[in-house]
């Protein structure tokens, strides 16, 4: 009887357009369900990682999309609609950044609670290029995670949807979101400290797609991207030429790396610019574990660390 299950199980997958079986990204080392906790579905590293913060040892957490993975670019296997309907929570992102989660969830016919993270966000508008930029989302940047201020409101709606789907451990979710937060405090005050220690004129730099402009509003660091808000789009050769010409004008000090992004295009730009190349940041998912960037606090202080190098002194 279970292997007929599953023979449906991939057949609606299949039916609905996801991949077959071989992934990518690297899943979560919890890929099913424990008896006496709650199972819960996060859908990339970075909720994953709030999620684990909250729920603690009550949770048992599958990932979909893991370490290092683009989720602009996923697609969904039979594995993850098998933990989908299992899952008696599903924590999303929302903001439409998860564009092949509707049929996910249809195909998975998951009877669990669905918690969007960034509800109360403010989302901020993406504004057109003319180059398609913007679109992708609907218009509305999916990246509200590069603020602190942002992802405390993130452990906030993670700790409500735990209390809800499991009001036996509610006063546990309460204390570990609590803790989170303090840190998440400390978090701010460092980086808004090390910003303070970047020259005004040389808070500026160039990434490879559209992902911090919360990190950019919360703290005064200018970024600009050839790519939109989604790696889906590629960048065209106007789009390059104009950061190149942006980055001689305004003197831009550096050009980052990202974890998700193919480094081909970042390099151009620093070779064709003269800017140097700042180091790696992590925009859309963590590193591995036993990377610099393997938890969220983690990731954000390897990025202001880096930023920080790059655009501090000297000459770009």
């Amino acid at each position: 009887m279970l292997n007929r299950r599953l023979l449906l199980l991939s057949g609606l997958v299949a039916g609905a357009g996801l991949s077959l079986p071989v992934l990518a990204q690297e899943k979560s080392a919890q890929d099913r369900p424990v008896e006496g906790k709650l199972a819960v579905v996060a859908s990339f590293s970075i909720l994953a990682d709030f999620v684990r913060a909250v729920g603690g040892e009550r949770v048992a957490l599958t990932t979909l999309v893991g370490p290092d993975g683009d989720a602009h670019v996923y697609s969904p296997s039979p594995a993850d609609a098998k933990a989908m309907a299992a899952a008696s929570l599903v924590v999303v992102n929302g903001l439409k950044f998860e564009g092949w989660l509707t049929r996910l969830l249809k195909s998975s016919g998951t009877k669990a609670t669905l918690a969007t993270a960034t509800d109360g966000i403010t989302p901020l508008k993406m504004q057109d290029d003319g180059h398609g930029h913007g679109h992708s989302h609907g218009g509305e940047d999916p990246h509200a995670w590069q603020s602190v201020a942002n992802a405390k409101v993130y452990v906030a709606n993670i700790q409500k949807a735990l209390s809800a789907a499991d009001p036996a451990g509610k006063a546990l979710y309460e204390a570990n979101a609590a803790a989170y937060l303090a840190k998440l405090d400390e978090l701010e005050a460092e980086i808004r400290a090390v910003v303070a220690r970047i020259p005004a004129d040389r808070r500026k730099a160039i990434t490879s797609h559209d992902a911090f402009a919360y990190f950019s509003k919360a703290y005064g660091i200018a970024f600009v991207a050839p790519q939109g808000v989604s790696t889906e789009a590629e960048a065209s050769a106007r789009d390059v030429a104009r950061i190149i010409r942006q980055v001689k004008a305004q003197k831009v000090p550096a050009v980052f790396l990202e974890n998700i992004s193919n480094p081909r295009l970042a390099e151009q730009i620093a070779r064709e610019s003269g800017a140097r190349i700042g180091g790696r940041l992590y925009s859309d998912a963590l590193s591995g574990s036993d990377g610099p960037a393997g938890t969220y606090i983690a990731m954000m202080k390897h990025n202001i660390s880096q930023i920080e190098k790059a655009l501090a002194a000297g000459p770009a």
